[in-house]
């Protein structure tokens, strides 16, 4: 009988035994589990972290461009003022007698005929044929 208490020890040794060689290889396997996933989470991390600063980068880069936009507009509305300005200078000038005068008279130099003119200037052709007769 004690021959088959040793060997039933023996058996539950060896089944014990495995079993904690078992347990011990999935110890294993969990702990590079655990080791594999703490430096997926670090990654992780750390590009949360160099997104948040791109994104900062981003944003204060979108902020210079808005103020750089707000003055190129002041710009430009000066110019646009500036080229109106000039524009009803240059058609005062253009529609002011004297110039007109100039026009035709060296229009009819040139051998154009009194239409063509008096399209020109936006006059009748009896006010072209006027001027040029006083010229004459």
């Amino acid at each position: 009988m004690t021959i088959f208490l040793l060997i039933f020890f023996s058996l539950t040794e060896i089944i014990l035994l495995i079993a904690i060689i078992f347990f011990f290889l999935r110890l294993k396997k969990s702990e590079s589990l655990l080791n594999q996933l703490q430096s997926k989470q670090e990654e992780f991390i750390n590009k949360l972290h160099f997104n948040a600063q791109l994104e900062n980068e981003i944003v204060s880069t979108f902020e210079q461009r808005q103020l750089e936009l707000a003055q190129l507009d002041l710009l430009l509305d000066n110019k646009t003022k500036k080229l109106k300005r000039i524009l009803a200078q240059a058609e005062e000038f253009s529609r002011s007698p004297q110039f007109l005068r100039q026009i035709i008279i060296t229009g009819h130099k040139e051998g154009k005929p009194v239409s063509r003119l008096a399209k020109a200037t936006g006059l009748s052709t009896e006010e072209v044929e006027l001027i040029l007769d006083q010229y004459n």
